[in-house]
């Protein structure tokens, strides 16, 4: 896949698209990352992108032309069109549903804001898919980006090295991850639970699927009521046990 991201600060990107499994799937050629440094569309010298706000207020706003300018340019160096998207607060809310969806594109361009963001007629213009990573404001859009990148990048065949692992994300079947332990099997008087050394696979299955559903009724409720509609029996029947008003709340939306 090809990810484009367009940026003021480049730089931000170089440690992150280098590192972990991110850089060992671009080393392996399954990913790549290539920053622009929108300041190359400014049409000044001093490479300045950003301007006042037309009737008043704090703050500055990134400028429409260079913005238009710089996608329209890179699109035209894709032979595959690949999906615009902005980080904006307003945006739809990132979840793992949306990661499927944008893995499931042959490239995404991601536009970084800063300031007080975008003139609006880039939207108006462009038509980008609008994503938030949550109901809160940072510094512009990078931080943002480098979330939608990680989430969507280890969906993408061959960059996680055991695709097990992947498929008992958290959220990824609408639940909440086990608990996990590894070596010592004490320490500080605390146990690892003996049905993860029983090498019984059925039981250890059973466990964890208990525990993960545990966990979601206990701390993110919205997940299940979300979810239920596409939770097998042996799931639905776990949440009837942990939080059974919780189920008939979820039985009567059906």
């Amino acid at each position: 896949m090809q990810i484009d991201i367009v940026t003021l600060f480049p730089g931000l990107f170089e440690t992150f698209s280098a590192t972990g499994v991110l850089g060992r799937a671009v080393d392996k050629g399954l990913l790549e990352i290539t920053t622009h440094d929108l300041r190359r569309w400014s049409g000044n010298r001093w490479g300045q992108v950003d301007d006042e706000p037309y009737g008043g207020g704090a703050g500055m706003v990134i400028r429409v032309a260079p913005t238009v300018e710089a996608v329209e340019d890179l699109l035209e160096e894709r032979s595959i069109p690949p999906r615009v998207v902005m980080m904006t607060p307003r945006g739809r809310l990132l979840d793992q549903q949306l990661a499927q969806e944008l893995a499931n594109e042959p490239g995404l361009m991601i536009l970084c804001g800063r300031y007080e963001g975008f003139d609006e007629r880039v939207v108006e213009l462009l038509h980008p898919d609008e994503i938030s990573i949550g109901d809160y404001v940072l510094g512009g859009g990078e931080v943002a980006a480098m979330v939608v990148v990680e989430a969507v990048s280890r969906l993408l065949p061959g960059v996680v090295g055991d695709p097990e692992s992947v498929e008992a994300d958290s959220f990824t079947g609408g639940l909440l991850d086990y608990p996990c332990f590894t070596r010592p099997e004490r320490y500080e008087g605390r146990q690892v639970p003996g049905v993860l050394l029983s090498g019984h696979h059925g039981k250890i299955r059973r466990w964890r699927l208990q525990q993960s559903v545990e966990l979601t009724v206990t701390r993110r409720p919205d997940l299940v009521k979300k979810n239920w509609v596409r939770y097998p029996g042996e799931v639905r029947s776990l949440v009837r046990r942990y939080a059974p008003e919780l189920a008939r709340s979820c039985e009567n939306d059906e």
